[in-house]
């Protein structure tokens, strides 16, 4: 083997190694300065890396901020799953409501990052890697109030999806609106519940209600 050649093995975990830190760094001044108050420069101060190789794993401070939010929002979604089978017997709203609400308080937990990340989603360019993650743990979300939703006999598989993207919609609009700002989790995840329970209620009417669904 040449000299300055690294196997492959080591080059790898290398690689791997400066991701974390990258990642590393990038979650904790995220986390203490907000999305707009942190650059570039000092995420890869912070990593120990050159510039240009943090540019090698993320081309912009929005896929780095992406890449962040995707891993919580992984785990929130995880949390919410475990959460809502627990909940099995008690119809569907209040699984829906413990499914998402760890995931609403990952998207409030610094309201600036959630709601720029939510933005990048919808906003940029889905073919981008990054991106591509967090659209398709969107998509699992979805799936998920979609699975808890066909529990309920009056709501067929095709509504059940439709009403899922209903329910992502007003969760996205509770979580970004400038008007929701300032009101703790609780009082947003009272008012999605709310908004849940308005949307499904059509499906349970002329005589057809019944309260172990809502």
């Amino acid at each position: 083997m040449g000299r300055g050649h690294m196997p492959t093995g080591r080059r790898e975990r290398a690689k791997e190694a400066k991701r974390e830190r990258i990642m590393t760094a990038a979650r904790e001044l995220f986390a203490d300065h907000g999305v707009s108050g942190v650059t570039t420069q000092q995420i890869a101060h912070r990593a120990d890396v050159a510039i240009g190789t943090l540019y090698l794993y993320a081309s912009t401070k929005a896929e780095l901020l992406i890449m962040v939010q995707n891993e919580k929002f992984a785990a929130a979604i995880d949390v919410g799953v475990a959460a809502a089978n627990a909940t099995d017997g008690q119809g569907v709203l209040e699984p829906v409501v413990a499914l998402i609400r760890p995931v609403v308080e990952c998207l409030r937990e610094h309201v600036e990052n959630g709601r720029t990340y939510l933005h990048e989603l919808v906003f940029g360019d889905p073919a981008e890697p990054y991106r591509q993650a967090g659209l398709a743990l969107a998509g699992r979300l979805e799936g998920g109030i979609t699975g808890l939703l066909t529990r309920d006999e009056d709501i067929g598989a095709t509504d059940a999806a439709t009403l899922a993207r209903v329910i992502t919609a007003i969760i996205h609009i509770s979580t970004t609106a400038t008007v929701h700002l300032y009101r703790s989790d609780e009082a947003v995840l009272a008012d999605i519940r709310d908004q849940i329970h308005a949307t499904l209620a059509p499906h349970h009417r002329a005589g057809r209600l019944n309260p172990r669904f809502i």
